[in-house]
């Protein structure tokens, strides 16, 4: 099998199956890809697109093609000697619906359901109604509403002899010593006998088999003409339309190990862990040892086998003990290959967590992963791609039209308010009644209060400044310690004074004092449990904030706004690009490389090109004034105000300059109304996680309905066209140093250390938009056969790749020539030196240039940043040669003294200490010097 060299991501689903990608692999492996790396592969709700709400661990999709489809991808990647690297979703389970069976026994059994322990359920609940009871926020409306709208029906499974509570797609199953409640009215004796039978399972120490043999002699009976229809008439006793039949049913399903409510209750009443605020997402306990091997059994047999051959380890912050999980994940797959045959025998096993890192935050080196997805990365190259010149006027801009604040940080700050006290308030408030424990349970603290508690505990989130920290039996770990700090710091910034000293104890209670120095006790494991469930807390408050709040409120320049990215950083010279590769190099030379995913908020390319706004700032303003005032009378004037807002109307701006499609006419309707349905799903999805004026939770129609008026007569009424047209031009100005950006965090992605990462037909020009637009089926045909005429350019100059640029093919054609030549030096590029060089002349701060080197073998990456001046208005990606003037690359005498070659063109350099961008630019505007053999 190959080394792991590049790795490509696939989304499954129903309508492109594990079948799907069998006669894709020929293709991949010729662009280079090393490893698939696949959306997750186990049983999800079925119709799922993205494969994270798993239902059933213990099988194979079934929408996908099952194990078998499996083997056959299997078997053709093994046949061009590549792997395959699953992302598998350790945190949470679909809950809901009728399609998971271990969350429907819980449903049924309550704490006597062995996978009661499975989910994170606070089954003794402060709330006197939950005493015991699992809240199920699944109910259209209010409990009592629902109920008497007859929309809570008692159905009789005849073939397997279960009654269950049915609520739309929702099933709830009636726990069998209640059958005696139903069947009591049923008038047939056999069936009321068995009832009284069934209300002895209350008493029984394990009642599982005995309710099995039951419910067989219950569907056995069912299948006889006279007692199937008394159980109809049974039922029907249980109409909540009709006032008796109400009360009946209530009576019954208030006897339930769950308690029915509305969806809305969630926020403020949940008394189990969700997947960030999603009903439908329950979180699991992995770090118990059975939900561990339960959950990961059919994995572990994957890995046995030989099918899988590394692992991306999904939200790995939203577990109790990370470092934990996965040093037992790598100790387990170690075992695991150990045992392999020789034909799947494997040096290494990579496995990678999905982590986004905070400013200055780096990955644990110690819990036993090859790093993280890559997210850092994109951020690495976006700031280098940043003109800071730009920064000031777009933030002037976007104050003075959307009114709000161009500090980003403040944004964060009021969103974390925002879900903390709403969607996650039950989280929230399940850490406030934890450490209200810890207080009461010493005489020092007890009349600390519980609304004390909630407003420092509130600060201390809002001002957290990283995702998570990491807490141990020994605390915090030291690195953690300066972001906890500047949480305390912030939060005495906005708290009032007289709760000052109750931060002291908020230190000391989460993680600042070694629990191993607390006594053995109920107070012991309130305040573990509260460290814990406070990390789980931390983390979706910020994701919720940043990615799902404040970077649909905030738009200095939405190339700044995504997954992973700290927006309020604008840009950054070279040497932190040098700095953070080198960091990469030394500590996970593995760490995966990505500039688009399946979660971005805009594709790899749409970003590219917004970003060149940063270095025409003046411009921009300048067309967005004139275009508000064009776009004046597509606006609608609403009770709560002008529709679309400034905010939304300039972000919008931005996004169709980013995503204008390099050939559509803005006259071609056909193609408008395309583009238009795309730049619509985007634009509900966006007002409404900003909830600035509508919310997915209560849409506000008037508002979108306007909205999607105005997007309407922009591009596709008569009204809208000289906007549109204008747009348009705009976007093409710029889109030459936006596909020059684009092909260079290509080459970036490429040659620096760790893993290329690419996503499904990035390959060609990637102007999606955030999911599902980013999720639109591929035409990978198109891909194979412009990758298969390909192999005739090396008889075609640079020139004619430049020329037929806006097909996307040279974006291809370079990762292939950059794929070839990892493949043809491996171990440069996976072990090798990352050097750094000094660019010098007129144009040197347009300049990243550096060096990979290994055992002799060296290649020289020189790449141009903020490009739009030098390309001096040209129609493509271009940049003259003179335009570089006497800018030259210092080498060391070292790689001088090899003898370098253009990869892409510009012959040679031999012996030569000084490389000129006019001469090795002179033919393709990026460049690769590789050494000579010797």
């Amino acid at each position: 099998m190959k080394p792991l060299s590049a790795t490509l991501r696939l989304q499954f689903h129903k309508g492109f199956t594990l079948d799907d990608a069998v006669p894709l692999v020929d293709y991949f492996a010729s662009l280079g890809i090393s490893h698939l790396y696949a959306s997750p592969l186990l049983t999800a709700r079925p119709g799922s697109m993205h494969g994270y709400d798993v239902v059933d661990p213990t099988a194979i999709n079934p929408e996908l093609g099952g194990e078998a489809a499996l083997h056959r991808l299997v078997a053709a990647l093994r046949e061009r000697g590549m792997g395959l690297i699953l992302d598998i979703v350790s945190n949470h389970m679909a809950v809901g619906g009728s399609n998971n069976p271990w969350w429907l026994d819980v449903l049924e059994w309550g704490t006597r359901s062995p996978y009661a322990q499975f989910f994170d359920i606070q089954w003794n609940s402060p709330d006197p109604l939950l005493e015991g009871q699992l809240l199920v926020p699944f109910l259209r409306s209010d409990y009592g509403e629902v109920l008497q709208a007859g929309e809570i029906v008692v159905r009789f499974d005849a073939a397997s002899g279960a009654f269950y509570a049915e609520h739309y797609e929702h099933r709830f199953p009636i726990s069998p010593p209640s059958y005696v409640e139903l069947l009591s009215g049923s008038g047939n004796p056999e069936l009321i006998a068995l009832g009284e039978r069934f209300a002895t399972l209350r008493e029984q120490e394990n009642p599982y088999q005995c309710a099995k043999e039951l419910r067989a002699e219950l569907a056995e009976a069912a299948s006889r003409g006279d007692a199937a229809e008394d159980i109809q008439r049974m039922l029907a006793r249980f109409d909540a339309t009709q006032p008796e039949g109400f009360q009946r049913l209530h009576a019954l399903l208030e006897r339930q190990h769950y308690r029915l409510a509305s969806w809305r209750t969630a926020g403020d009443d949940i008394n189990w862990r969700r997947f960030f605020d999603i009903n439908e997402l329950g979180g699991l306990r992995v770090e118990r040892p059975v939900v561990f091997e339960e959950t990961h059994a059919k994995i572990f047999e994957l890995v046995a086998n030989g099918q899988i051959d590394g692992l991306r380890i999904d939200h790995v912050d939203g577990l109790a003990n990370p470092r934990g999980y996965c040093r037992q994940l790598r100790r387990r797959v170690e075992r695991l290959i150990a045992g392999r045959s020789s034909a799947t025998a494997l040096e290494h096993f990579p496995i990678y967590v999905e982590k986004i890192l905070g400013p200055e935050e780096q990955l644990q080196r110690d819990w036993g992963v090859d790093g993280t997805t890559g997210y850092e990365f994109m951020n690495q190259v976006s700031l280098l791609q940043h003109d800071p010149a730009g920064e000031a006027v777009l933030g002037e801009l976007w104050s003075r039209v959307s009114e709000r604040t161009a500090d980003f940080m403040e944004e964060v700050r009021a969103a974390k308010q925002l879900v903390v006290t709403g969607s996650l308030a039950g989280d929230y408030e399940t850490v406030a009644q934890l450490l209200l424990q810890v207080a009461r349970g010493d005489l020092m603290t007890r009349d600390l209060t519980l609304g004390a508690i909630r407003r420092a505990l509130l600060e201390l989130i809002v001002h957290f400044p990283v995702y998570r920290t990491y807490i141990g039996a020994t605390g915090r770990r030291e690195s953690d310690e300066p972001f906890f700090q500047q949480a305390l710091e912030g939060a005495r910034t906005t708290l009032g004074e007289a709760d000052w000293p109750l931060l002291a104890h908020l230190e000391r209670w989460l993680g600042g004092e070694p629990l191993r120095d607390v006594p053995p006790g109920p107070i012991r494991a309130a305040r573990k449990q509260a460290c814990v469930r406070f990390q789980q807390l931390t983390s979706p408050a910020a994701a919720k904030a940043v990615e799902d709040t404040a970077c649909y409120r905030s738009a200095v320049l939405l190339s700044r706004n995504d997954v992973g990215f700290d927006p309020q950083l604008f840009s950054a010279p070279p040497q932190a690009f040098h700095a953070a590769a080198l960091e990469r190099a030394e500590a996970f030379p593995r760490n995966l490389l990505t500039t688009a995913t399946h979660d971005h908020k805009r594709g790899e390319d749409t970003r590219a090109r917004i970003t060149v706004l940063s270095e025409r700032a003046s411009w921009f303003a300048e067309q967005v004034d004139r275009w508000l005032e064009m776009a004046a009378p597509l606006r609608a004037d609403l009770a709560d105000g002008v529709a679309p807002s400034p905010g939304d109307e300039l972000m919008l701006m931005q996004i169709l300059l980013g995503s204008w499609p390099l050939d559509l006419d803005p006259d071609d309707a056909a193609g408008m109304q395309e583009y238009a349905g795309r730049i619509g799903q985007w634009q509900e999805k966006a007002v409404r996680e900003a909830k600035l004026r509508s919310t997915w939770s209560a849409p506000n129609e008037a508002y979108e309905s306007a909205c999607r008026a105005y997007l309407e007569r922009l591009l596709q009424q008569d009204e809208g066209a000289q906007l549109r047209r204008e747009i348009a031009a705009a976007a093409m100005r710029i889109a030459p140093a936006g596909a020059l950006n684009g092909l260079v965090q290509t080459l970036l992605r490429m040659t620096a250390p760790g893993v290329p990462d690419l996503y499904q037909g990035a390959e060609f020009w990637d102007f999606s938009l955030v999911d599902p637009d980013n999720r639109r089926p591929v035409d990978f045909a198109a891909r194979r056969e412009a990758l298969a005429a390909e192999r005739d350019l090396a008889e075609r100059s640079p020139a004619e790749l430049i020329a037929s640029w806006r097909d996307g093919r040279i974006k291809q054609w370079l990762i292939a020539q950059t794929l070839q030549l990892r493949a043809e030096l491996p171990e440069l590029f996976t072990a090798g030196d990352y050097l750094p060089l000094e660019v010098h002349g007129e144009q040197a701060e347009r300049v990243l240039a550096f060096a990979r080197r290994h055992e002799g073998r060296s290649v020289v990456v020189i790449v141009p940043r903020l490009t739009f001046t030098l390309l001096g208005g040209s129609d493509n990606p271009a940049i003259a040669p003179d335009s570089w003037g006497d800018t030259y690359v210092q080498l060391p005498e070292s790689l001088a003294n090899q003898g370098l070659r253009g990869l892409f063109g510009g012959g040679a350099v031999t012996h030569n200490e000084q490389v000129r961008l006019a001469e090795v630019l002179a033919t393709f505007p990026l460049g690769i010097l590789r050494s000579e053999p010797t």
